[in-house]
């Protein structure tokens, strides 16, 4: 058997760039790079063995492990989970750095292969620096914190164990049932280890992600129990972007008189102008939606584990509605008391698509989702049109930054009140331009994720939608993106707090307390110049004052040759209407009267959920 002499580290490496996958009929690397902040846990051997392959795994710096591996993840997110980045980081601080963003990958089912340094093996020199020691277990550090956020963890004791732990991280990180993020602790003894590897370990291999096809049984009840419907409704999840099921899911829609309906990690499947698109649905949905969810008697439910702000908490559809569930993941796909169709979205829905052949929904069905849907288009219209009103509202801010896009431009946000806002007032102009990070809704994840888009598309705009509050929370990447040249313009909506939250504290009877600047145990409220605080960092920047100098401004923007920064004063309290419930925790007993009746709407809440599930 043929062999070469390696360190771990570098057998690593190696492996690495020899995995591709074929992205539109073309070949790439699977790897396509990797984001690294070095210490003492990884710079000596790992970055070794990296710059030695720097022209074909490319690094980028970092100037925060949880930022750079949330720029992975949005990386990951724009490429449709065809192509896989890299973090590293030393043990420690570093690595614990990185769990939120596991968690992001985790929760939104989407890979990125995380590589941390750790202790030794040998526990010579222990306790080493950063090393956070457990006294009744000496084999745990802070590594197996990722055991909880992460499909594949392992940690690598012997230099030969990669010949077994890297295929099964590649397999997991691709299979669709099972994606999410994998995690690989390196020991720095064994970093520096030799071994004779085989030569075949580092033969190229091509990738391709496999379609399990769905039990034909499964898809015999699902053809059945969608041909008894007389008001049948799809829900369109994040599954049916990432299998490339986007086409198949609107033409079979279009075929059968179906209205498509959308959850936060499914819009952008479909496009605001098709014909059977009828909107967003939940909590920061359609009035459009949520009234066909309402009366819909089977729903055809997509790529979507269906999550309280899809299901308004499971109190947007009737209770004797049935559930037909398509899904890669067992998992998702049994939730809920659904008819599970266990299978990859795309090849499922063309096999409904062929046996449905000729049916249709009611005429009146179809034509009731057309006229609310136009309906839902005129209230936009109107959230959407300039007033006089001192401060513009999120719905106008927003309306401004769509209009003002172009087709394919990327349009990203998390956490706080713009994603609900971007969810109803953003009509998508193309295919998959439009990512709204809610699964985990991780505040820092938009700017973060906007360097990740930015470097896996440069063909297209990155337009980022942020909150003061996050903004303050994670902005380095502005910086990251001028030192690498990955352009992306930044609307940064400065309401003076966490103002959604406090909408939610004011909701459910309670005062504003510690969420606006203003109610905070402060010295002074005062305003951050956000416009000059991205200037230090080397972006342009521009601050302006309306509407119509924020149209002035996005036309700038789109000119200049580095990330661009617009900063504009949005109010804290108008928000697009929603009809959608959700179920929260509120206080039984309050010396507030708005919480004691904020408590007997949440019980009435609680009893329209449908039962047992």
């Amino acid at each position: 058997m043929s062999t070469v002499r390696l360190t771990m580290a570098q057998g690593l490496v190696r492996y690495l760039c020899n995995q591709f996958t074929t992205v539109d009929g073309k070949e790439v690397p699977l790897f396509p790079g990797v984001f690294a902040i070095f210490g003492h846990g990884n710079v000596t051997c790992l970055s070794e063995a990296l710059e030695a392959a720097k022209d074909i795994l490319p690094t980028w710096r970092g100037q925060n492990e949880q930022s750079m591996a949330l720029a992975a993840i949005g990386f990951a997110k724009a490429k449709r989970r065809r192509q896989i980045m890299v973090a590293s980081s030393s043990i420690g601080p570093g690595a614990l750095n990185m769990v939120t963003a596991a968690g992001v990958a985790h929760a939104n089912r989407l890979p990125i292969l995380i590589l941390s340094g750790d202790t030794f093996v040998n526990r010579r020199p222990d306790p080493v620096m950063q090393q956070v020691e457990h006294y009744g277990d000496p084999t745990i550090n802070v590594n197996d914190a990722f055991k909880a956020v992460t499909r594949y963890w392992d940690r690598i004791v012997h230099p030969e164990q990669i010949i077994s732990s890297l295929p099964q991280a590649v397999a997991a990180m691709l299979d669709s049932a099972d994606c999410g993020p994998a995690f690989i602790a390196l020991p720095q003894d064994i970093q520096e280890v030799a071994c004779d590897y085989p030569q075949a370990f580092f033969t190229k291999t091509v990738h391709e992600i496999p379609r399990p096809r769905a039990d034909r049984n499964s898809l015999a009840k699902a053809v059945a129990l969608l041909k008894s419907a007389k008001r049948p409704l799809i829900i369109s999840g994040g599954g049916t972007r990432y299998s490339g099921a986007e086409e198949a899911v609107a033409r079979f829609a279009l075929d059968c008189g179906i209205p498509i309906t959308e959850t936060i990690a499914g819009k952008g499947a479909v496009v605001h102008t098709h014909p059977a698109y009828a909107g967003p649905v939940g909590i920061v949905g359609s009035t459009s939606a949520n009234a066909l969810a309402a009366e819909a008697d089977v729903i055809l439910a997509i790529g979507t584990r269906l999550m309280d702000f899809t299901t308004g908490s499971w109190t947007c559809f009737k209770h004797d509605a049935k559930f037909i569930s398509v899904n890669a993941a067992r998992w998702d796909a049994t939730k809920h008391r659904a008819l599970a169709v266990v299978g990859d979205a795309r090849e499922t829905v063309e096999e409904l698509a062929t046996a449905m052949k000729g049916w249709k929904a009611d005429v009146g069905w179809t034509a009731k989702f057309k006229d609310l849907f136009a309906d839902w288009n005129k209230a936009l219209d109107g959230y959407q049109k300039p007033t006089n009103a001192p401060v513009p509202t999120y719905a106008q801010v927003v309306g401004v930054v769509n209009a003002k896009a172009g087709e394919r431009d990327y349009v990203i946000t998390a956490a706080g009140g713009l994603p609900g806002e971007l969810m109803k007032n953003w009509r998508v102009k193309s295919t998959n331009s439009f990512d709204v990070e809610f699964g985990f809704s991780c505040m820092g994840y938009e700017i973060a994720g906007g360097w990740g888009a930015a470097m896996a598309d440069p063909t297209r705009q990155t337009i980022v939608m942020v909150g003061d509050g996050t903004y303050m929370m994670m902005n380095s990447d502005i910086y990251s993106t001028v030192l690498t040249g990955h352009k992306m313009i930044v609307v940064v909506c400065d309401n003076g707090g966490y103002a959604v939250i406090n909408r939610l504290q004011n909701f459910k009877g309670g005062a504003s307390f510690n969420n606006l600047i203003k109610d905070c145990k402060v010295k002074e409220a005062f305003g951050v110049d956000f416009a000059k605080h991205a200037e230090s960092m080397g972006a342009l920047a521009r601050k302006v004052e309306s509407l119509a100098e924020l149209e002035q401004a996005l036309d700038w923007a789109k000119t200049t040759d580095r990330t661009t920064v617009i900063t504009i004063v949005s109010d804290a309290f108008a928000w697009t209407p929603g009809d959608a419930l959700w179920d929260v925790g509120v206080p039984t007993i309050s010396q507030r009267e708005s919480v004691r009746e904020a408590a007997k709407y949440q019980a009435d809440v609680r009893s329209k959920q449908r039962v047992g599930v």
